[in-house]
This record gives C-alpha cells, sequence and structure tokens, in this order.
C-alpha cells in the first residue's frame, strides 16, 4: 500500500502556480515560465545547437550517473549521459553553469575505429543532460560511445542500430524489466541483465518511486552511507523528480544495463503519481494544479532518459507512443496507457465490473492513440506484432466467485477499451500478437483469448509480464493467492513473486520466453536462475512449457 500522504512546503509551491494553468498546457510557454518555481519552459529549440564553450574547469567526476542509450533505428540510436560531480546535490554540482560535451561513436571498444564525434551543451535547464540523435550509421551494426569533459571520460557503452527497414531478419533477442523501488532492495537482477545477450531492452514503467527515501535506503540498509534529507519526502517539484533520478542512476547496477544495451522506456504511474489517470491524482486534486506536478516529473523523465526531441514534454503533455522495427520480423507498438486515459472507476478499488467500469465510452489510451495503434497493425508487415505497455491486458480475477473483483487500473477496468483494441487486432488478422507488461510486481503468462469467460475460445495472442527488479522486497515463488488465481484465470499459464526479469527470443518460427528470477533483492549478490520457460509459435497462438 502507498504510504499516507502529508502536506508539505511543495503542496504549497504547486497550489502557487497552479492558477497560471489551463486544464490540458500551459496558457503559454512565457507565463508559465513566470509562475512556476522550478522553470518548466525548456530553452528554445535553438539553444540545443549553440556554440561550442570552453569547459569549465571540473575537479570532480561528472560522469556519476553513468550512459545510456535507446530507441535504435536503421540509421540511427540516442545517446545519453547527465552530468552531476555531486549528484545528491540539487544541481548536480553544476548550478546554473552550461558544460561541452564530447561524445565519441566508435566501431570498437578501444576507439581505434572512430564512425562519429560532435561536441554537444548540457545546458542546466535541462538538468545538464544531453541526448544526442546520430543519424546516417549502418543497419544491425554494433558500437561503442562515450562522453569527454576537460580532462574526465566517462565509461563505454555499447549500443547497436536496427536492421533496415523491411531485411529479412531471423532472429532478435531482447529483456523487458519493470518497477524498480530504490527503497525495496538493491538492483541485483540488472547486474545479470548486463551479462545477458540481449539486442534490447525494455523497461515497461516506474522507473523510480515518488515516495520518501530514507537516509539508510530503506530495505537496503546501509552503513557506510548515509542519503540526504532531501530525499526523505514524496517527489513534488523538478528539483524533487531530479534528485530522485540522481538517487536512481547512481546505482552501480542499473548503470551496467543501461551501458551493455540500448532501451527503449515507457513510463507508469510512478515517475509521476501512484495511479494516477490522466489529469487526476490519487488525491483528487484539482486538475490544474495536478498537471503543474506532472510537468515537472515529464520533463525530468524526459531529461534522464534516452529519449529523442520528438519526446520532449510541452508543459505537462509529451507524445511517449511510439513505433519502433526490427526488419521484416518485429514491429514494436509502445503504449502509454497513463497520460491519456479516464479516470478510475469505483474510486480505483478492486470491485466486480458494473457500469461504471463497462462504460463504452471508457478508454485507457485515448482515442488517438487506439486508432494510432490499429491503424499501425493494418499496414503492419512484420512477422511479430509487439505491443509493450503498462498494465495487466488479460482478464485476471482476483477469486473464484461468479462475480469476482478485477483491478480497476487495468485494462479489466476499461473493458470496452481493451474490446476495441482486440476488436481491431481481429479485424486487421493480426496472427501473432504479443503482449509485452509491468506494473504488476509479479511474473505472468497469460494466453489471449477472444472470450476471457470461455477456455474454449479462440487464443489470439500472448501476454508476457515482466515482474520487478526490486519492488516488493524478495517475493516468493508462490504467493498467498497463486492457487486461487491460477484456477479463476484458466488462461493464466505461469504465475511467480520472484523478482527479476523477463527475456525472449524472437524468431521465424516461434517466441522463446524465460523467466528470469533472482533469489532476494534485500542483500545484494543474489544468483539469477531460470523459474519458467514458454514458447509461442508463429500462426499458432499459445503458451507451451519450453
Amino acid at each position: 500500500m502507498p504510504p499516507m500522504r502529508h502536506t508539505t512546503r511543495h503542496d504549497a509551491t504547486l497550489r502557487r502556480a497552479a492558477p497560471h494553468l489551463a486544464r490540458r498546457r500551459f496558457l503559454t510557454v512565457t507565463a508559465a515560465a513566470a509562475a512556476l518555481a522550478f522553470t518548466t519552459n525548456l530553452p528554445a529549440k535553438g539553444a540545443m545547437a549553440a556554440p561550442m564553450k570552453k569547459p569549465r574547469r571540473i575537479t570532480e567526476d561528472p560522469f556519476t550517473l553513468g550512459v545510456a542509450s535507446g530507441d535504435p533505428l536503421p540509421d540511427s540510436v540516442v545517446l545519453w549521459t547527465r552530468l552531476a560531480p555531486k549528484p545528491l546535490e540539487e544541481g548536480g554540482g553544476l548550478g546554473d553553469e552550461s558544460v561541452a560535451v564530447l561524445w565519441e561513436l566508435s566501431l570498437d571498444e578501444s576507439f581505434a575505429a572512430p564512425v562519429r564525434a560532435g561536441t554537444a551543451i548540457a545546458f542546466p535547464d535541462y538538468g545538464h543532460s544531453v541526448h544526442i540523435d546520430v543519424q546516417g550509421l549502418t543497419p544491425s551494426t554494433v558500437f561503442y560511445y562515450r562522453f569527454r569533459v576537460g580532462a574526465w571520460v566517462s565509461p563505454v557503452g555499447r549500443t547497436r542500430t536496427a536492421p533496415a527497414a523491411g531485411a529479412d531478419t531471423s532472429g532478435l533477442k531482447l529483456a523487458a524489466v519493470a518497477c524498480q523501488a530504490y527503497q525495496d532492495g538493491y538492483f541485483t537482477a540488472h547486474r545479470h541483465l548486463a551479462a545477458e545477450d540481449v539486442d534490447m531492452v525494455f523497461h515497461l514503467g516506474d522507473y523510480i518511486y515518488e515516495y520518501a527515501v530514507n537516509e539508510v535506503g530503506g530495505k537496503r540498509q546501509y552503513t557506510d552511507v548515509k542519503l540526504p534529507a532531501a530525499l526523505n519526502h514524496e517527489t513534488m517539484t523538478l528539483a524533487d523528480y531530479r534528485l530522485r533520478y540522481a538517487l536512481y542512476r547512481n546505482d552501480a547496477d542499473l548503470q551496467a544495463a543501461h551501458a551493455a544495451h540500448p532501451f527503449v522506456v515507457a513510463w507508469d504511474d510512478h515517475e509521476t503519481e501512484n495511479n494516477y489517470a490522466g489529469d487526476h491524482d490519487e488525491n483528487g486534486s484539482p486538475p490544474e494544479q495536478f498537471l503543474v506536478r506532472r510537468a515537472a516529473a515529464y520533463r525530468a523523465y524526459w531529461e534522464n532518459m534516452p529519449l529523442r526531441a520528438a519526446q520532449l514534454p510541452s508543459g505537462p503533455d509529451a507524445q511517449l507512443y511510439r513505433r519502433l522495427m526490427w526488419g521484416n520480423l518485429a514491429q514494436f507498438d509502445i503504449l502509454d496507457t497513463r497520460q491519456y486515459r479516464d479516470d478510475q472507476a469505483y474510486g480505483d478499488r478492486p470491485h466486480v465490473p458494473g457500469p461504471e467500469s463497462t462504460d463504452p465510452a471508457r478508454t485507457i489510451t485515448g482515442d488517438a492513440q487506439e486508432q494510432w495503434l490499429i491503424d499501425g497493425w493494418r499496414s503492419s508487415t512484420a512477422l511479430w506484432n509487439v505491443m509493450p505497455q503498462q498494465v495487466c491486458f488479460a482478464q485476471r480475477k482476483f477469486n473464484l466467485n461468479a462475480d469476482s473483483t478485477v483491478s480497476m487500473d487495468a485494462w479489466d477496468g476499461y473493458s470496452a477499451s481493451r474490446q476495441r483494441v482486440m476488436d481491431g487486432a481481429k479485424e486487421v488478422g493480426l496472427k501473432n500478437w504479443l503482449v509485452l507488461t509491468g506494473d504488476m510486481h509479479v511474473a505472468y503468462a497469460f494466453d489471449l483469448k477472444e472470450n476471457f469467460d470461455d477456455p474454449a475460445s479462440k487464443t489470439v495472442g500472448t501476454e508476457l509480464t515482466a515482474t520487478s527488479i526490486a519492488s516488493g522486497g524478495n517475493g516468493t515463488d508462490k504467493p498467498s493467492n497463486w492457487e486461487t488465481q491460477m484456477k479463476a484465470n484458466p488462461h493464466m499459464k505461469f504465475y511467480n513473486g520472484r523478482r527479476g526479469y523477463v527475456r525472449i527470443e524472437l524468431g521465424r518460427d516461434a517466441t522463446r520466453a524465460d523467466f528470469r528470477t533472482v533469489s532476494a533483492v534485500t542483500t545484494p549478490g543474489a544468483p539469477v536462475s531460470t523459474a519458467a520457460s514458454f514458447v509461442t509459435e508463429a500462426g499458432a497462438p499459445g503458451l507451451k512449457p519450453a
């Protein structure tokens, strides 16, 4: 359960700023900038091409938050870093200074075969982050990258480009992760993920949590470090969110995973606030007040992720849903199930489906995103159509009653929205549909049924839910409700409560999923093992033990 809320100085900041906002976006960028103490406006876009400046003399390592890459295209990939010589201080120790950052891309780890290089400016307005969208690259190629500031050199990252558009592609290895509450344990699973042979990683949400982190790091129980008091309250302002990302990004295991693989990221709720829905927070605050907080959260998210300028927020709005291709093997339609959804039904409590939740007008994606998804399927020529998203898509009954309760925060609380998506998949003749999900803090494998209440109905796809990296603590192989949920949901083929990730291999004939789990997260260094493996054959949906 989330901790109880209390009024803080940050609530007052939001209340003062809120009257200056329109319901869905800022009245003007200039007016918003004057209104918001955390300067929600961004520099003019031309500022990203500002002339090179001589770097200030930095006496401490500015690359404490590591490096990352993401969103690989056939000819491009995004490179990221954020400068912070003092990561757990506001401003990262750089204050209001802009800093020139040299970046390099090479075909080898020693940088003896350089491909591209350039200079970017790390602006304080962007939290001293840089996002390099390197263009003109060769498809299906592994690259290495690094950054320099003065005499300081970053760790080396490894990334890759996607195959050429429509190219015959025999296979793809990926991993899906989600939910990494720092205070709940160590990111040991990320360390193991860094050693996996995968082409890219999908992070399906809850990259950070807004809840307070005490001086000993919660369940990490630090004895050799004392975290700053500024972390020991809920995130509300841009400074709060930036500091929280710095705490997470400072983790060596998370840094290792980012350096090893390109990431494709999507947010869920905790990057902003628990179970928010569109412009509604869980406390019933006025929407114009909550949108101030959402603007700060979205801004910090972009600053800390390897995302292109197309995902840069405009106030409280950002286009995060997007499409990536992997030759003719896979199309990835990455969804945003938070920003555009209707408020949860029945007070966001588990509830028996009823008129409030089954209203045909309700949506979890918004109309535009729903149409974009189905239109994308209609024009797809890929063998596998993969839908990375946040909350449980399949029906999931909580008990054995004839009228069982279900989650109002998942697609069960938006059943008409789910049915429209499933009808769209049927209309376009989608044959190999794979849904990737986070949020649950457990690993699930589902057959997607044409009629979830009829086990004999046609199987139309597969859903794989990645368990958490740390959220929920150590977990257990069989949670207390394991037997009930398995009986109540015959289409549920696997349920495990340990921490870890799911490793997936897409092939021409089948997709294989390995659920990788660690034995503990409250102590560092636990080993990883495979809890279960499944395959689903191309053209014949349905999970089978591998």
